[in-house]
């Protein structure tokens, strides 16, 4: 059955947004359209609005409504050690730990030559420049421990360790509540290199 020219368009739209399929679209579409005028035009106001104001931080690129984003701009927090991540939304996952009280710097991706990023592409660059114009003692590497996330951690360490800078990556492991017989070799390997005392 086809759908009106209008709502084809809305399926077409909300299925270009990642994680969004057939299904998942036509849940959305049929929600907009039952629920009220204003519920839907108070979403469509934020999707602009937050378009028109978001940008990104000058400092570290995350997300940011000002010139520098809430951590750049906080005064609380420590600037001798930063977290370098992939996205910014990598940085809301840190956050809600309440473990680091340290600085950010996004880095835009990760490198992957296969796709055709390498590190112009990101901001590197910056980020050295930041470590030579700011008083940092610590970087943290954290992007994922996947291929790409590796390589750009191993190829940032390169760059950053003769800058007398201490260099750190999270630690991977296994997940609490997790059963060992379940645990990949990878994971596994990972735990057990970076177990700690007791």
């Amino acid at each position: 059955m086809e759908s009106a020219p209008a709502i084809q368009k809305l399926l077409d739209e909300l299925e270009r947004m990642p994680g969004i399929g057939p299904k998942s679209a036509q849940r959305i579409a049929y929600w907009m359209l039952n629920s009220d005028r204003e519920t839907v035009l108070r979403l469509a106001d934020a999707i602009v609005e937050v378009k028109n104001t978001v940008h990104f931080c000058s400092r570290c690129f995350n997300y940011a409504e000002g010139d520098l984003c809430e951590v750049c701009a906080s005064h609380k927090r420590d600037e001798s050690a930063i977290c370098v991540v992939s996205e910014p939304r990598d940085i809301a996952a840190i956050e809600r730990t309440a473990a680091f009280s340290g600085v950010y710097h996004v880095l835009g991706g990760v490198l992957s030559p296969m796709d055709g990023v390498g590190p112009d592409d990101l901001h590197i660059a910056e980020l050295l420049k930041r470590l030579t114009d700011e008083t940092v003692r610590e970087v943290v590497l954290a992007t994922n421990p996947n291929v790409e996330g590796e390589t750009t951690a191993a190829y940032l360490a390169r760059l950053i360790k003769p800058l007398g800078i201490e260099v750190t990556r999270l630690a991977s492991g296994l997940p609490v509540g997790g059963d060992l017989e379940f645990a990949d070799e990878i994971t596994l390997g990972r735990a057990i290199e970076s177990r700690r005392p007791l």
